[in-house]
């Protein structure tokens, strides 16, 4: 066995440095894109059900290897339904010409990207949520974390401008048309308005919870972003993180949690 150990690493070539190399820079790229989101899980699952096959057929376990064999086999397929999205991003990446790019945040250059936790204004959005939640503004605020929410971005209208109360406020007006939608916050700056979320499927929300608290749901559900709510009925504030609502929030509790989760200097 130790012999055997030994002439694998007596006959490894530099095509299996090259090839181990390229995997780990697919690896890489994917793992880029899917970060922060919910589908990161069942990439971190689908990755252990392969080490335990490869692990099961080393040990010549026949019948737990074919089980396990099959499931890696057809499963294949539904992958790809689960991952379109994440694929779709994914060839993009691939074929962009930034990817081999110097001083594009790819794997070869080494160029890590900054902790987009620090350093978030929090003073304003703070004041525009107890602003509007004192008018009984209807809103829906979504800051992000390690995923900066890209797909969601591109279904609304791109502003890239500093966060400033006053803008919060303009944007979620009545008659403003950009009022319909979510703004989504992302490197402390509002990066767009007037986006689609997904909406959660749960079922064990109170009677009164509208849209916007399922969207925000959904979105906290899909990624590791923290949305914000203005009811427009009732004037509350709610918070929704990890999937899961806790409504009539203060804005000091809101504080709190925005500097605990975001470290904000």
């Amino acid at each position: 066995m130790l012999s055997l150990f030994i002439n694998c690493f007596i006959t490894i070539r530099w095509l299996d440095v090259i090839d181990v190399l390229l995997v780990a820079i697919l690896l890489y790229q994917l793992y880029r894109i899917i970060k922060g989101t919910g589908t990161i899980n069942i990439f971190i699952g689908i990755i252990a059900i392969y080490l335990i096959w490869v692990l099961v057929k080393a040990f010549e376990m026949e019948l737990l290897s074919e089980i396990l064999g099959q499931f890696i086999s057809v499963g294949m397929i539904a992958l790809i339904i689960v991952f379109q999205q994440e694929i779709r991003q994914f060839l993009l990446v691939l074929g962009s010409p930034n990817f081999l790019k110097k001083g594009s945040k790819s794997f070869l250059n080494i160029k890590w990207q900054m902790n987009q936790l620090e350093g978030l204004d929090i003073e304003p959005i703070v004041s525009a949520c107890e602003s509007m939640a004192m008018t009984n503004t209807g809103a829906l605020i979504v800051i992000s974390r390690k995923n900066e929410l890209k797909p969601y971005i591109e279904t609304g209208e791109l502003i890239n401008a500093s966060i400033s109360k006053q803008l919060l406020e303009n944007i979620f007006f009545k008659n403003s048309p950009l009022h319909d939608g979510a703004v989504i916050i992302s490197g402390n700056r509002i990066r767009a308005a007037r986006c689609v979320l997904p909406v959660s499927e749960k079922t064990d929300f109170p009677p009164f919870v509208g849209l916007r608290h399922r969207a925000a749901a959904g979105i906290a559900e899909e990624s590791d972003a923290i949305a914000i709510v203005i009811s427009e009925q009732r004037g509350e504030i709610s918070i929704a993180e990890n999937g899961v609502l806790k409504f009539n929030i203060k804005s000091q509790k809101l504080k709190d949690v925005l500097i605990k989760e975001f470290q904000a200097q």
